[in-house]
């Protein structure tokens, strides 16, 4: 039986597993997983902004290539879902699709926004890509200022 000593560079087992980790590595380069489908999961989730104002809070989602007859939103107490579908662009029906980025499919944003709103006055609109929804705050829970009186 051969006795390998340590620290004298004749093997160091780190370094055989790191090259056991290139060699898996390299037999699974150019293989495409599936895309994930779990509960949570969506092939497109667009970019959200909430700001806080004053007032109000606004929201501005990133909806690019989304018709308006395909995005919805609804408000319940201060949980705000957004939904919508962005179609496919039907482009590989013309030709042969050489690469493509862009996600299409359902999608639902559900953001907990920090204090209630006013649903009553809720105000959306979809202009250039962009869903932008003004959410005031309720009207108790906007900060008043309180004048001191001398006495």
């Amino acid at each position: 039986m051969d006795l390998i000593r340590w620290g004298n560079g004749l093997a160091d087992p780190f370094l055989e597993f790191e090259s056991l980790q290139d060699e898996i590595n390299r037999l699974f380069e150019g293989i495409r997983t599936p895309e994930p489908r779990g509960l949570f999961d969506r092939a497109f989730s667009p970019a959200v902004d909430v700001v806080e104002h004053g007032d109000s809070f606004e929201v501005l989602c990133d909806v690019p290539g989304v018709e308006l007859k395909d995005v919805e939103a609804s408000i319940s107490g201060n949980v705000l879902t957004i939904k919508g579908e962005r179609k496919e662009s039907g482009l590989s029906e013309n030709g042969n699709l050489y690469r493509t980025d862009r996600r299409a499919g359902k999608f639902q944003r559900t953001l907990q926004l920090p204090l209630p709103v006013n649903p009553g006055q809720v105000e959306a609109f979809l202009k250039d890509g962009v869903l932008r929804i003004v959410l005031p705050k309720q009207e108790e829970l906007k900060p008043r200022q309180i004048t001191v009186k001398a006495k």
